[in-house]
């Protein structure tokens, strides 16, 4: 038998272009989605057992992509559960849904789980390399972006260089509080890559100059991130939602969230993860206004987290 976790994710900036050169900001969420793995004395291959709180209806709708998923991060670790049937189990305190990065969770819980099950001995960066093979059957191509916060935490800058995923650590005096609402709508996150890549053909000029918009919005929040201007953050957190907005990557209900949260006292607020669904993020800049802002969605009936992230690993 054995355990493991992944944090889930939320990201401020970057979200859907990590892919095109663009810096992303990604916080790890104080919630996490447990695996654990059990050897079974009979069978053949593999059992599921999810127990993860969900978004009503998420889990069906990523069955397929969490079967060839859980396949994958099997053949890469060289385990035959044909030979060595298990039982694997999913639980924790991570709402699965659509921008929390559930899927990356899911998948770096497992490697770990599988990796004391039967004693690989693997490192950190084994875990965070397999929890992104684990995510190719969600999303296509997977940044690396969603698992690298699901296995590290903390508040970082990810971005790709030469073809190989780079982050770093941003350190900051004091955790940002955020609330997320869920949309209720599940985004196919699987078909982003298409839906961008249609974005640029129409308009390349256009597109890079958007790319190179987003990548000078990454760099200045980081910076005010730093220095504790969590204004000027939550402002860019406002500017880059417009843009997405423009590129018809939100949604209305995402839309109408966001609204409501600016209107009640949040400093920002944007889509977060692929966007077209799942969910957005607020930037709070005191516990009462966070409160409210959590306190109305759910009173409409969203499904809410509300957390401070950027604090201590």
């Amino acid at each position: 038998m054995g355990t493991g976790t992944g944090f889930g994710k939320t990201i401020l900036i970057g979200d859907q272009f990590v892919l095109r050169g663009v810096p992303a900001i990604v916080a790890a969420l104080p919630f996490v989605t447990e695996c654990r793995v059990d050897r079974l004395d009979r069978g053949e291959g593999w059992l599921l057992d999810d127990r993860r709180r969900e978004v009503p209806g998420y889990k069906q709708a990523k069955l397929a992509q969490q079967a060839a998923s859980i396949g994958r991060i099997l053949e890469v670790m060289g385990i035959d559960a044909a030979r060595n049937p298990i039982r694997i189990t999913f639980g924790g305190s991570l709402l699965a849904g659509s921008g929390v990065g559930a899927s990356a969770a899911s998948c770096v819980s497992l490697a770990r789980a599988l990796d004391e099950t039967f004693a690989l001995g693997l490192g950190i960066e084994d875990v965070n390399r397999i929890g992104r093979e684990g995510e190719f059957p969600y999303h296509g191509i997977p940044s690396g972006v969603d698992n690298t916060a699901s296995t590290y935490g903390g508040l970082l800058q990810f971005w790709i260089e030469g073809g190989a995923t780079r982050f770093e650590r941003i350190p900051v005096s004091r955790p940002l509080r955020i609330v997320l609402a869920n949309s209720g709508v599940t985004a196919d996150t699987s078909t982003l890559d298409g839906f961008v890549l249609g974005i640029r053909e129409r308009d390349p000029r256009g597109f890079e100059a958007t790319m190179a918009t987003i990548s000078a919005q990454s760099r200045e929040m980081r910076a005010a991130l730093e220095r504790g201007d969590l204004a000027t953050v939550g402002a860019l957190m406002t500017a880059n939602h417009e843009i997405l907005v423009a590129m018809g990557l939100s949604h209305p209900i995402l839309d109408e969230l966001c609204g409501q949260a600016l209107a009640l006292g949040a400093l920002g607020s944007k889509l977060t993860g692929g966007g077209r669904g799942g969910y957005m993020v607020a930037l709070a800049p005191d516990t009462a206004v966070q409160e409210r802002i959590g306190g109305a969605f759910e009173e409409d009936g969203f499904k809410v987290i509300a957390a401070e992230v950027g604090g201590a690993v």
